[in-house]
């Protein structure tokens, strides 16, 4: 930016002057005693006021800032203006005054037709502000010496300090209005701040006195007068901000006025009809400034003043009208003539004002309308510097353009330090792509589908770069620069018009290279600092490495070989890495010519060798230099250590040979013989014909000895074939464990013709033999190059190529003529020596499926088909289940696990002996299937487990590579389903007590172990088998698990258990009736099962063999007996004699907790008939039944015919009434409720448990729902009895 007047680029910001802060003190009042040595308060408070004002804002370029604040200047209180018009002299034919700095003006800078000058904003940056402070010290007349306090003052002494504070108040309101009035020639805003002392704000005459100043001096009645005391830095600078807003206002209406005033002047001037005075070009009379030129002078100071208001949208709309309009001069060489004083002054207006609108977009985060801008820029003015005879050609071109570009980086850089943020361009792809899923078929779905793809692309002229890119446009378009001068300055001789030009000789006082290293240094900087680690941004740290590159470059011409020596090394390395040959090949030429003046012979040597590996770097290049060259500077030269071999590692750049390492098969047995094929293959682009290669060594896998093949001249009439064959015959591989003076008579020693025509090969075959299991490989080739006193190695990799070769295996089948067999696997390297596998036969026999409960065997039989001795040994791994409940285990050779047997030892087994072992299955819980992983392991030899127990080795002795043991494995995998043995199925029964129910004050009934009879349940359990395979029962067994309400009393399978031990088949059913009597239990809940019945069986399986005896248990169900609140139970005998009475009893029982029973009883008269005479109660009411009691009702029936003779009905009812209300308050109803009760024939009293189940999810069921006597399984029944005749 220096290039440019700094005050055409700053920021421009309200000016405010401040005066009166310099000598302030409290000396105006009166003096302090000289013993007194603390600070004075209003010196301390002036220096506090000028470091807060001076440190609001700084003048820069870039302040987005948009705070209300001023840029202060400090400046006497006498400061004078410039004048602003001046009047005309009396020879000018014009008489109306302008401005000095008028074009109009003779005495002007600009005079005739200069358009503006950068100290006009300079005059009003620092000569004429927009408002203007004058501090003052308002005058405190002195205390009075101390008196007698009972004394009153004196009035002449009060009248005294009166007058004396009246004339010091006139005296400050004279000065302000003098101050106010040369401010009022310029409307410019002025306040005065008074300080004084604490004490006077107190003082009770101090707003008569502030108002009488005011008046007096004319100020304004708004924001005009303030007043200061001595206060702390906070608070001086809450009163600074207080100020700044206070005067904000006036300030931008300042500027707004001359705003007004040059718009008014435009308007004027454009309607103005006066006619441009047209004069000869040869004419030697000043010619006046044309209209377009008071169009962007009036422009550029609209956005001028627009910009100090802080109005950046309407500055950014002047600057483009005012760049518009130049850019028209520009378009005609009449109105702006090229290379003339004005031309260039308009060029520079040009460049600050589109500086400027740059400036502005991106103060609004408008990225790609200031770059946009830049670009449009550049090339505008490009255009026009083509018709100015300054185009790509002559180094003025490329000098303003690396000019443009360094501006607007260090813009950029500027701005990145405060508030700009540069944007990363990365499309949005997923969102377009779902746009256009979205979208509808036809026109609409074309358009979306248009606008993605046009997202998924970015337009480098909208697309803003970081500042260290448009450094390194600068420093490219410098070294342009750079060059046009060197053509200039080549034909100075014959055109010695060029030499003389201003131009020309300023451009050969410029360092070029000097400016160049800075652009691109810079340029390497920002690249380091933008550029991320990780992946997605390797380009820009690649083009950080071409930067570097291009600093080395530089510093190659410009003569400092070791600073270009270290960037070459360091680039070089990521270069090699990365293969990027275009990009190394030109490195290393520049680094030879480095290393050749800085006379490093290694160095030189080193690139060489590694320059042969990328061939000539253009075609037309001779393929014969690079071998020239080499040779030339061993043939010239020493090593600086003669007595050391100089290594040549080119692993990570381009080889001097491609080399490949073949082998025919990717898999060979131990002792068979493995063919391979090493070729070198020279380039076909670079001759090797003359470089001196003595001995190539060939290194092999496990730290064999490498085998040396020498060099050897052909004979005369021998010529250099394409292809040479070279036969290595066998390499045999010994033990790991063999003497090193076994291994040293494998060495081999061959000769070999060591020199390559451009593209001619070298094939080595031969064939590797291993005693034991191992991985053939070719590990390292070694070229030992010697000439004189130099011995330089070359180390290559087995298979290594040059960038841009692709990998094409080959294997020679035929040298004359040359014929090669594609390889087509991948891995064609290397060859794996392995054991032979071994022949384990393994079989499982079982007998699925599993019974659950039982140990299921599983025989694993192994046969070793195998001729060698092999050790078997056998883990078993029983899978986890996802099965709930379900708990497994296996037992094998004495070991019992429930996941993982390990190391089941079957022996040394002879070829084609068998082993057999028996593997069980234990499944308990839930049925389903189980998976078994059986693994067999076998070695040849010894033992497997002699391996483990060797002797132990001392941890000093040195240590072997360990050999792969000849051991094998065969995986079976076994799927068991489990199933049920035996399935059970019950039914229950239950009939109500008949016995009398015990008192309420009977104490037995309150003691512990007391059987509250509550009836009887019948359960019938039925055993099924269900299994596909047979079982032997030999025990049946009811284990008794009596509980306080429920107790077994009787069971047919402990009267007869010999009915049930016997063989059970598939499909057969076994049945046992078991009697429960029960108690009423205290809650509702299910009575659990009296009792468990264990039964033990064995598998019997084929040929008569049986299983492992197994036990499985079954629980007796859950029983929950009926229950009702109020029953009656009717008995009567089954049969009768005629003429002779029988008794009929009812039982009505409360089984209710809490609730009384109002029960009455009826004979149903419609049910008499002549078959029973009856005595006794037909309709009356039994005393109240309490809950828990029960009332007993007997009939005598004389029977009066034979046969089937049905009892009479009786009807019981419950009659009780509905209680309003709740506690001893509650009260009756009139109305009164009847609920039948249930009659019950014990001779049929037996409910099932599906009844039972049914009532329960029904709810309480009344027992008038069942008006009928209680029936067996559903079927209705009524109440008789057989007379038998007598």
């Amino acid at each position: 930016m220096n290039s440019y007047p700094p005050e055409l680029l700053a920021q421009l910001a309200p000016v405010m002057f401040v005066a009166g802060l310099e000598g302030i003190s409290s000396a105006n009042n009166s003096p302090q005693p000289p013993a007194q040595k603390s600070p004075d308060p209003f010196a301390v408070l002036s220096l506090r006021l000028r470091e807060a004002l001076t440190s609001q804002r700084k003048v820069a370029i870039w302040q987005p800032d948009k705070s209300k604040t001023f840029q202060v200047l400090l400046v006497d209180p006498d400061v004078r203006f410039p004048p602003r018009k001046i009047p005309p002299s009396e020879d000018q034919q014009f008489h109306t005054p302008h401005s000095p700095l008028s074009p109009l003006t003779p005495s002007s800078p600009l005079y005739p037709d200069g358009i503006i000058a950068p100290i006009w904003i300079r005059k009003h940056t620092t000569l004429v502000p927009s408002v203007f402070v004058l501090f003052k010290r308002l005058y405190e007349h002195p205390l009075p010496t101390a008196r007698n306090p009972l004394e009153s003052f004196e009035a002449d002494a009060i009248r005294e300090r009166e007058s004396e504070e009246r004339k010091r108040d006139a005296e400050l309101s004279a000065e302000i209005a003098q101050r106010k009035k040369s401010m009022n020639e310029r409307s410019i805003k002025l306040t005065v701040v008074l300080m004084a002392s604490r004490r006077m704000l107190d003082d009770p005459t101090l707003d008569a006195r502030l108002t009488h100043i005011r008046r007096q001096s004319g100020l304004d009645p708004r924001a005009a007068l303030f007043v200061l005391s001595p206060v702390t830095q906070a608070e001086i600078g809450e009163f600074v901000k207080s100020l700044q807003e206070a005067l904000w206002e006036p300030s931008i209406e300042y500027y707004a006025n001359h705003s007004k005033r040059v718009r008014r002047k435009r308007n004027r001037h454009s309607q103005s009809n006066a006619p441009y005075p047209l004069t000869m070009a040869s004419s030697s009379a000043p010619r006046p400034l044309r209209p377009e030129g008071w169009t962007v002078r009036y422009e550029f100071k609209m956005a001028c003043f627009a910009e100090f208001r802080a109005e950046d949208d309407i500055a950014l709309k002047h600057y483009h009208d005012a760049y518009s309009a130049l850019h028209i001069m520009f378009g005609s060489t009449a109105i702006l003539p090229p290379r003339t004083k004005r031309w260039a002054e308009a060029k520079v207006l040009a460049d600050c004002i589109s500086f400027k609108i740059c400036k502005l977009y991106l103060y609004n985060n408008e990225h790609s309308l200031a770059l946009a801008h830049h670009t449009t820029h550049m090339r505008l003015f490009s255009d026009l510097s083509r018709g100015w005879g300054i185009g790509e050609e002559t180094f003025e071109y490329w000098s303003w353009v690396a000019r443009q570009h360094r501006v607007f980086a260090e813009l950029l850089e500027q701005g990145t330090r405060t508030s700009l943020k540069i944007p990363t361009h990365l499309p949005s792809v997923g969102a377009n792509e779902r746009m256009v899923s979205r979208a509808p078929d036809g026109t609409q779905r074309t358009s979306l589908e248009r606008e993605a793809m046009r997202a998924l692309g970015l337009n480098p002229m909208q697309a803003l770069q970081h500042p260290g890119f448009y450094y390194y446009m600068a420093a490219r378009c410098t070294e342009q620069r750079r060059d046009r001068f060197l053509k200039a300055l080549d034909s100075d001789a014959s055109q010695p018009s060029v030499s003389s030009s201003p131009g020309f000789i300023n451009e050969k006082k410029v360092d070029h290279l000097t400016l160049v290293l800075e652009l691109y240094t810079r340029a390497y900087e920002l690249f380091k600092k933008y550029s991320a680690p990780s992946s997605q941004h390797q380009g820009q740290g690649r083009l950080t490495l071409w930067i570097a590159y291009r600093i080395a470059q530089t510093y190659y011409e410009s003569g400092k070989f070791e600073m270009a020596v270290r960037f070459f090394e360091r680039i070089a390395k990521t270069y090699r890495r990365e293969q990027w040959d275009s990009l190394l090949r030109p490195l290393l030429s520049t680094w030879y010519a480095c290393a050749q003046q800085l006379g490093d012979m290694e160095l030189s040597v080193q690139l060489l060798l590694e320059i042969l590996g990328h061939g000539p770097q253009d075609d037309q290049d001779d393929p014969e230099a690079l071998e020239e060259d080499l040779m030339a500077v061993l043939k010239s030269t020493v090593p600086s250590t003669p007595d050391q071999a100089l290594v040549v590692d080119l692993t990570e750049s381009g080889p001097v040979l491609d080399t490949s390492a073949i082998f025919w098969k990717s898999e060979v047995s131990v002792g068979e013989a493995a063919g391979f094929q090493i070729t070198l293959t020279a380039p076909p682009s670079v001759s090797l014909l003359s470089i001196p290669f003595t001995t190539l060594t060939i290194y092999l896998s496990d730290d064999l000895p490498p085998v040396t093949i020498h060099h050897a001249q052909l004979d005369a009439d021998q010529e250099l074939s394409t292809v040479q064959k070279v036969d290595v015959g066998n390499i045999l591989i010994p033990p790991a464990d063999s003497d090193s003076e076994d291994g040293d008579k494998h060495l081999k020693e061959l000769e070999a013709h060591l020199r390559w025509n451009p593209g001619s090969s070298l094939v080595l075959c031969g064939s590797m033999t291993s005693t034991i299991p191992t991985t053939l490989t070719v590990s390292k080739l070694l070229l030992t190059l010697k000439t004189g006193t130099w011995l330089i190695e070359l180390p290559l990799q087995p298979n290594s190529r040059r960038s841009g070769t692709t990998p094409n295996p080959k294997w020679l089948s035929s040298v004359n003529p040359p014929r090669f067999i594609p390889i087509q696997r991948d891995h064609y390297s290397a060859a794996s020596v392995r054991h032979r596998p071994h022949v384990v036969h393994v079989s499982l026999a079982h007998h699925a499926p599993a019974y659950l409960g039982e140990e299921y065997p599983i025989v694993i039989d192994v046969t070793n088909g195998d001729d060698r001795d092999l050790d078997i040994v056998v883990d078993v791994l029983l899978q986890p289940t996802e099965i709930e409940e379900a708990d497994n285990f296996i037992t094998f050779d004495g070991q019992r696990s429930s996941s993982y047997i390990k190391g089941a030892q079957f022996g040394i087994l002879k070829p084609g002996v068998s082993a057999s072992k028996t593997l069980y299955l234990g499944t308990l819980g839930a049925v389903g299937d189980r998976t078994i992983d059986i693994s067999v392991q076998s070695r040849a030899g010894t033992s497997l487990s002699s391996s483990s127990s060797s002797s132990p080795v001392s941890p000093n002795a040195p240590q072997s590579p360990a050999i792969p043991v000849d051991s094998g494995e065969t995986l079976r995998t076994l799927v068991v389903p489990t199933v049920e043995p035996i399935t059970t199925s019950h039914s229950v029964s239950y009939r109500r007590s008949t016995k009398p129910l015990p008192g309420l004050g009977e104490l037995d009934t309150f003691e512990n172990g007391y059987w509250e009879d509550d009836g009887e349940a019948d359960v019938v359990m039925t055993f099924a088998a269900v299994g596909p395979a047979a079982m032997k029962v030999e025990r049946v067994k009811l284990i008794r698990e009596d509980g306080p309400h429920a107790k077994v009393l009787h069971s047919l399978v402990e009267d007869s258990e010999g009915d049930f031990i016997t063989e059970w088949l598939t499909g057969e059913e076994f049945c046992d009736n078991c009697q429960v009597s029960l108690s009423r239990p205290s809650d509702p809940e299910a009575i659990s099962g009296p009792g468990t019945y264990e039964i033990s069986w064995r598998r019997m399986f084929p040929l008569g063999k049986l299983g492992s005896l197994t036990t499985s248990r079954f629980k007796l169900p859950s029983l929950q007996p009926p229950t009702s609140d109020l029953v009656a139970l009717l008995q009567v005998p089954n049969t009768a004699t005629l003429h002779v009475p029988i008794l009929a009893t009812l039982t009505i029982r409360n089984n209710h907790p809490t609730r009384s029973a109002n029960i009455l009883l009826q004979l149903d008269t419609d049910t008499l008939n002549d078959g029973f005479v009856v005595a006794g109660l037909r309709s009356g009411r039994i005393p109240i039944l309490l809950p828990g009691t029960e009332e007993v009702v007997r009939w005598n029936l004389v029977p009066v015919e034979c046969g089937w003779v049905k009892v009479p009905k009786i009807k019981v009812t419950n009659r009780r009434k509905d209680v309003i209300g709740n506690g001893p308050n509650s009260q009756p109803e009139d109305e009164t409720e009847v609920e039948s009760v249930q009659v019950i024939d014990v001779r049929w009293d037996s409910i099932p448990e599906d009844y039972v189940a049914r009532e329960g999810d029904a709810g309480v069921r009344k027992s008038s729902d069942v008006p009928k006597i209680e029936t067996t399984h559903g079927r209705s029944h009524e109440a008789m009895v057989l007379v038998l005749p007598p």
